[in-house]
Parts: structure tokens; C-alpha cells; sequence
């Protein structure tokens, strides 16, 4: 395995981010940033922690990436080998060759990715959102490679029908063919304050932190995403909520299912109590956590706690 040392924060030596560089780097945990060859493409993964101790596998959500996980690996009590990739398409990993991104090739990647780590021995892994449903899936699929799944705000997705199949694959046909972009930034700065807005529990330093790693900033000064464009494409398969309900009550291992107080995601996707219930339910080894004042981005609002919560899970 073949590390590179990586800084988790760039230093600026003019302007507010100098400040906000030598906070981050005064209490920030150190990382180590190693690239894996995985079914064709070269993944990005981000490794805090001696590789002596237990492992953690982070897998972050849509339009995230690894070093997302920051604050909340430094707030862990504990000795841990943290792993977390960026997904295919996302942050420092190679794009993908095809024309869009499908949940079957994350579920691959992340078994390639804890045969490569942990060949022989049940991983903990931990998902966030996007990362927490493609980790529920996995836990479901392959029982005997997942000990322990902490699912944080991986509701699933909503229902579809049938019918709704031939106008799914014309609209996928049509935005194969289509160009595709995310927004550019003016800025560092344009972009942390596109973050603050979008939520007003990030503080300053994090929306720092998180700019540098989840933008990449040109000559002159602009900031693309680290993001596939092609990510926009729709899904030519349907969302079928009884297979994952299937996969769901095939997951033997304990379960911590984590939500945000303040989370607007259940709304977003039409999620009642009885539907959240119902999936929770399909999980025979859950233990159910809410984590006050945190919205969906939970481990960037409250980590202390979130962190708290996995520790006494993990031990417990």
C-alpha cells in the first residue's frame, strides 16, 4: 500500500483563511491520502490513525467527499485506523468510463475496497447519507464482511412504479447525449459562503476546511467542484423499495441508525413516521439515535455527539 502524506488543510499566509488554516491545523487530525487500484479506476482514500488499530470505514454521500469526515474522526475518543474513500466520480478518485453513476458499481467498489483493507475480518463501516444507503445494501448483500453498520441519515429513496420505467430510460437516453456542469466559483470564498448558506450550523472554520477539499482552485483564483459532472444524470433504474427491504432484512449484523434532529431530509423524500418506522423495522439488530440541534449534514453539525453516540455503540 502506497501512502502519500497528505496536510488535511493548505496554509494561506494573507487574509482570514490564514487564521482559519492555523486553527484547523493546531487541533485538526493528520491524514494520509492512498490511492487504490479498484476494477479499473484509481480511488482516492483518506486514512487517519495507525493501521494497528481497529478499523473505521467512512463512506461519505452524493457530492461529498472524504475529507468530510474530519471533524468527526477528531472527535473520537478512541484508537482507530479511519478509511474513507472518495466514491468513484468524487473528489481526488478517478471518473468513472460510462456514461452515468449507478448504486451496483458503488457496491462494488466498496467490496474491492474492504478485500483490499480487510480481507479476512468484518469491517465496521460507517455511511453518510448516499454512503449510509450503498453500506445498508452491501450489509445485506455480503452479511459475513460487515460486523458493525452505522447508518447515518440513509433514509433510502422514494418508491417508484413501474410505469414510470420507459420515461426513465428516454429521459437517461437523452442526457447521455447532453453536456453537463456544476457551478464554478468566483472563490475560496464564494464557495464557503455557498456553504454557510446553504447550512447555518457550519461555522466559518469548517466551511474552510471543507472549500479547499470538496473545490479545486485554478490559476486564476476560480474554484471548480471535485465532482463528475456526469452525476446529474439520472438514474436509468428505478428506485425499488422492496429489494432494498430485502437487503434490509438480510443485514446481520447490530445496526446504529443515526438522524439529525433538525433534518429535512425525510420531508424532502415524502418519508412519514410510519414509512421511516417501516424501514427502521427491516433491521433486526437496530439501535435508534437522534442527535439534537444537527441537520442532515449531522457529522458537520454536532460531531462531538455524533462521535459520543458511534463510540458507545461500537463498544456497547
Amino acid at each position: 500500500m502506497n501512502a502519500m502524506p497528505n496536510r488535511c488543510y493548505q496554509r494561506r499566509r494573507d487574509g482570514p483563511f490564514a487564521t482559519i488554516a492555523a486553527f484547523a491545523l493546531r487541533i485538526m487530525k493528520p491524514s494520509d491520502s492512498v490511492f487504490v487500484p479498484i476494477r479499473g479506476l484509481r480511488l482516492h482514500c483518506r486514512c487517519w490513525g495507525d493501521p494497528s488499530h481497529p478499523q473505521l470505514f467512512m463512506l461519505h454521500g452524493w457530492m461529498d467527499v472524504s475529507a468530510s469526515f474530519q471533524f468527526l474522526v477528531d472527535a473520537l475518543d478512541g484508537d482507530w485506523h479511519v478509511i474513507a474513500p472518495d466514491w468513484r466520480g468524487f473528489g481526488l478518485s478517478d471518473w468513472g468510463s460510462a456514461g452515468s453513476y449507478w448504486f451496483p458499481d458503488y457496491l462494488a467498489d466498496l467490496d474491492a475496497l474492504l478485500t483490499h483493507f480487510t480481507p479476512d475480518s468484518p469491517a465496521t463501516v460507517i455511511g453518510h447519507s448516499m454512503g449510509g444507503n450503498v453500506a445498508c445494501l452491501y450489509a445485506g448483500t455480503r452479511p459475513e464482511r460487515v460486523g458493525a453498520l452505522v447508518n447515518l441519515e440513509g433514509f433510502g429513496l422514494v418508491a417508484s412504479d413501474s410505469q414510470a420505467a420507459p420515461r426513465r430510460y428516454a429521459k437517461w437516453l437523452k442526457e447521455l447525449v447532453r453536456e453537463h456542469r456544476f457551478r464554478d466559483y468566483a472563490s475560496v470564498e464564494d464557495l464557503v459562503a455557498r456553504l454557510v448558506e446553504n447550512n447555518p450550523r457550519l461555522t466559518a472554520e469548517r466551511a474552510g476546511f471543507l472549500a479547499r477539499h470538496w473545490g479545486e482552485t485554478r490559476a486564476d483564483g476560480s474554484v471548480r467542484l471535485r465532482s463528475d459532472p456526469r452525476h446529474k444524470i439520472v438514474n436509468p433504474v428505478l428506485y425499488r423499495l422492496e429489494e432494498a427491504e430485502a437487503c434490509w432484512r438480510s443485514v446481520t449484523a447490530p445496526v446504529l441508525w443515526v438522524e439529525g434532529e433538525l433534518t429535512d431530509t425525510p420531508r424532502r423524500l415524502n418519508l412519514g413516521d410510519a414509512a421511516l418506522t417501516a424501514r427502521r423495522d427491516c433491521f433486526s439488530r437496530l439501535t435508534y439515535r437522534r442527535i439534537a440541534n444537527a441537520g442532515h449534514m449531522l457529522h458537520h453539525d454536532q460531531p462531538e455527539a455524533l462521535a459520543t453516540a458511534i463510540e458507545e455503540f461500537l463498544h456497547g
